[in-house]
């Protein structure tokens, strides 16, 4: 009987061992196949709203108090639906004058990727952006609420959006108005506009940034053409 007593502990002694080995192993596996918070944090936020087109103007047609005050209206909007921890920047060019540089729209928004509130990527990088492969369209150029906005078809149409540039995103350089004055006009001159629906009228009708010039700068000019005073919103951060 004394001999099978040492094989016994022996035998104890192993199992326990496989039993801890196991335990640990498994243990070891569940945690490496469970994605940390910061991962879950991070994969959010890369894709955040970045993009909109703003729900509503300042409502004073195109005099927006110039590029600050069109940034402004664009931080307000976007931290009203919920968006904290980014810069807004409007998609406007300045055109040069006397006192003031061109500054180029595409300039001033940063380099991307860009997302809508519903998380689809409008474009990837500026380039993306102003190339035939975005993907801007009524369905996806959208406000910061995730509302539609009016294009053509629509009562009232609001499919004009104010930028104030050429197809490349630049300001224009042929001494006329297409910014209302540097955004600082309610009255005389003109801007550039885009259509965000890409139909219409115009030397670019598909064009969402450079469709045509408004009528006006006032108020009822820019809806008698087709638009509210609305621009695009773009995060550079």
């Amino acid at each position: 009987m004394t001999n099978f007593r040492p094989l016994f502990v022996a035998i104890t002694i192993v199992g326990v061992g496989l039993f801890a080995s196991a335990g640990c192993t498994t243990e070891d596996t569940n945690t490496a196949e469970e994605p940390s918070v910061a991962q879950e944090a991070e994969a959010t936020q890369n894709t955040a709203m970045s993009f909109f087109i703003t729900s509503v103007g300042p409502g004073d047609g195109a005099n927006l108090g110039g590029l600050d005050g069109a940034d402004v209206h664009c931080q307000a909007l976007a931290e009203a639906a919920g968006s904290t921890g980014l810069t807004w920047r409007a998609y406007l060019s300045q055109s040069a004058s006397d006192d003031q540089p061109a500054i180029n729209a595409r300039d001033r928004i940063g380099s991307g990727p860009w997302y809508n509130s519903n998380g689809v990527e409008v474009a990837s990088s500026v380039s993306d952006l102003h190339s035939a492969n975005n993907e801007l369209s009524k369905e996806n150029s959208i406000s910061e609420s995730g509302e539609l906005i009016n294009g053509r078809g629509d009562d009232p149409n609001k499919h004009d959006v104010l930028t104030g540039s050429q197809l490349d995103g630049t300001a224009f350089s042929d001494g006329e108005d297409h910014t209302c004055g540097n955004w600082m006009s309610n009255g005389a001159g003109s801007a550039q506009v885009g259509h965000h629906d890409r139909q219409g009228g115009g030397d670019n009708p598909t064009s969402w940034g450079t469709a045509h010039a408004s009528r006006g700068c006032s108020q009822d000019d820019l809806i008698g053409t087709g638009g509210d005073g609305l621009y695009y919103c773009f995060a550079t951060n």
